[in-house]
């Protein structure tokens, strides 16, 4: 389900709202993957800073897509399965 929601968002270039631990998070979500270690991550840019973060799966929660919010790329997305 929550990789349905940001492989969608990725597609549409829709902004996330979700919490992450006890934190609220804005990103612009960008690359979904795999660790090593089997985690499922994802990567986006946060709006509050210009910088590209890792977010664990299992942190993740409360996930809200801004539809009425796009934004362009700062780097280029590539579209992976998981």
């Amino acid at each position: 389900m929550k990789t349905d929601i940001f492989i969608n968002a990725i597609r549409k270039r829709n902004n996330l709202r979700f919490l992450y631990g006890l934190q609220e998070i804005l990103i612009e979500p960008y690359y979904i993957t795999r660790e090593k270690s089997g985690k499922k991550v994802i990567y986006g840019k946060l709006k509050t800073i210009n910088e590209i973060r890792k977010f664990e799966y299992d942190k993740i929660a409360n996930i809200r897509v801004m539809e009425s919010y796009k934004f362009s790329p700062v780097i280029p997305i590539i579209m992976h399965s998981v």
